[in-house]
């Protein structure tokens, strides 16, 4: 059966005098705050098309101030009325966010289904998020965003009660649907922060046994989730269309250093990315305020990756987590023609045209072919804050199965000898399970040269 798509006019506005898209306009992060409005209606017709629908037109209008009541110009209006007349369109998407006037007036002026960019990208959340946790956070998101979008249809539309006291125009259903949606938001808050509370003792489960967590930030469709796969083997899925994958994963990795560490797939980023989803999806961005180390991926092929760069390190500065360590990823460079890429060198050029004040190595890989993985596994075990690796001797009583276990699991074990007083242990293991294990410990000395320089076993986590 053919799959019918929606047929779309987009429509973006240039501001006069703001210069979107030059170098010298910042942000409150002092990062490049807007791009020009072609590169923003590129990115809109992704959006469109990943939500499912066939963009028809593109139109835009360069104006000083937005109209109060209809955001474009009056004269443009009735050009886009009559364009959505003639081509049929089923709706018409903006690229900007809308008033709930602008809209009501809009579709009035239109006869079209409007949508603004936030619309947008709640819809193709709400279509892509899998888990229990996702969709309460996309529904919340929506919520919130309709609840001041919700208007009124007079006193034809009033709930009346029955009995003395209760005569009169009563409650609207404006009233009773505002209720109804503020309880709601309340339940789902009440809910995520159940999962919230459940990610923190996992969080709590995992620090008692000490492992380096890595979280994977990016643009969206920067290639975050085919990387992902690549380093764990997790079979996430990876598509080209945006915010293919919503609902975070968590693997394990075993790096050269027989360090093994947790790596979390999150969400994509994207400029003027609604604050309604940053608050909606604390719980799930916490992963990333909770890391170690951020692995920062970059669609190197993209013209826009300095204008990408920026806006990831603004929203990773709006949940707290710009000061956490980061190793950037230049992605895709498979589609470069260029051989023998200084990747430390495009990342300082990145960095400088972003206008960001960043302090990181930079590693040139493809999620797709697998090249460079091994020189960002090595990166990886250099630059990951976390413990070093020790030779320890430890003393176990025979009661003491788990820890034994736990040891057996995080490092790796040169000797084991069963005496009498229990059991000896000679192992490799972090410095910081050296430490949870003190009261077991009989010797300990640094390892030297602990950083391989083979891929061995990386993925299959032996």
């Amino acid at each position: 059966m053919a799959v019918l798509h929606e047929r779309a006019i987009l429509v973006g506005i240039e501001w006069k005098g703001r210069a979107p898209g030059s170098k010298g306009l910042k942000n409150k992060s002092g990062a490049l705050a807007e791009s020009s409005p072609e590169e923003s209606l590129d990115e809109l017709a992704e959006l469109a098309a990943s939500a499912g629908a066939q963009v028809l037109e593109r139109v835009t209008q360069a104006r000083q101030a937005p109209e109060a009541a209809t955001l474009l110009g009056q004269g443009k209006v009735r050009e886009l009325a009559a364009l959505a007349s003639s081509l049929r369109a089923d709706l018409v998407v903006f690229d900007h966010d809308l008033t709930p006037t602008q809209q009501r007036n809009l579709e009035d002026a239109l006869e079209v289904r409007v949508l603004d960019r936030t619309q947008l990208i709640l819809d193709i959340f709400a279509h892509r998020a899998r888990t229990r946790e996702g969709r309460l956070q996309v529904e919340l998101a929506q919520l919130m965003y309709l609840q001041p979008r919700l208007t009124g249809h007079g006193k034809e539309m009033s709930r009346l009660g029955g009995g003395i006291g209760t005569r009169g125009p009563g409650e609207t259903k404006l009233e009773t649907d505002r209720r109804r949606i503020g309880r709601r938001i309340k339940m789902l808050r009440d809910d995520l922060e159940g999962v919230r509370s459940g990610r923190a003792l996992h969080r709590r489960q995992r620090d008692s046994v000490p492992l380096g967590t890595l979280a994977l930030v990016g643009y969206t469709n920067a290639g975050k989730s085919t990387l992902f796969n690549r380093l764990t083997n997790a079979g996430v899925m990876a598509d080209a269309r945006m915010f293919a994958t919503l609902d975070p994963t968590v693997r394990a990795v075993t790096l050269p250093s027989r360090r093994r560490v947790l790596v979390s797939d999150t969400v994509g980023f994207i400029r003027r990315l609604p604050t309604t989803l940053v608050k909606a999806f604390r719980a799930t961005l916490e992963e990333v305020t909770e890391a170690a180390l951020i692995l920062h991926i970059i669609d190197i092929a993209s013209a826009h990756a300095s204008h990408q760069t920026a806006h990831v390190q603004g929203v990773l500065a709006e949940i707290g987590a710009a000061a956490i360590p980061q190793l950037l990823v230049l992605n895709k460079v498979d589609k470069l023609a260029t051989d023998g890429i200084d990747a430390d060198a495009i990342g300082r050029r990145l960095v400088g045209e972003a206008g960001l004040k960043i302090d990181a190595r930079s590693v040139a890989v493809s999620g797709l072919t697998g090249q460079g993985m091994e020189a960002l596994i090595e990166a990886i075990d250099a630059v990951l804050p976390f413990d070093l690796l020790v030779h320890a001797r430890f003393r176990f009583p025979l009661d003491e199965g788990a820890n034994i276990s736990v040891l057996h699991q995080l490092g790796r074990v040169i000797e084991a000898r069963y005496v009498e007083t229990g059991c000896e242990i000679e192992a490799e293991v972090p410095e910081s399970l050296c430490k949870t294990l003190s009261k077991f410990l009989m010797s300990r000395r640094p390892v030297e040269n602990f950083v391989g320089n083979r891929l061995s076993s990386v993925t299959d986590g032996k």
